[in-house]
């Protein structure tokens, strides 16, 4: 049995690339970040006896 599919032609691959495109652009919209992270600033090394970052990020529900 062979396929009966015609073949496209390549203004109809072209049309369904800019389709899937345009419908991930939808969904996803613009995902990159402005900079990566070798083009940021080193953040200061912190001491690590320092609890600052767990106090300030303690979830809710773990009270005071």
């Amino acid at each position: 049995m062979t396929d009966q599919t015609p073949e496209p032609t390549g203004g109809e691959d072209a049309a369904r690339a800019a389709a899937r495109r345009r419908r991930l652009a939808e969904v996803f919209g613009e995902v990159l970040p402005d900079t990566t992270t070798d083009e940021r600033p080193t953040p200061a090394p912190t001491d690590s006896s320092d609890d600052s970052w767990y106090q300030e990020n303690r979830p809710p529900h773990h009270g005071t």
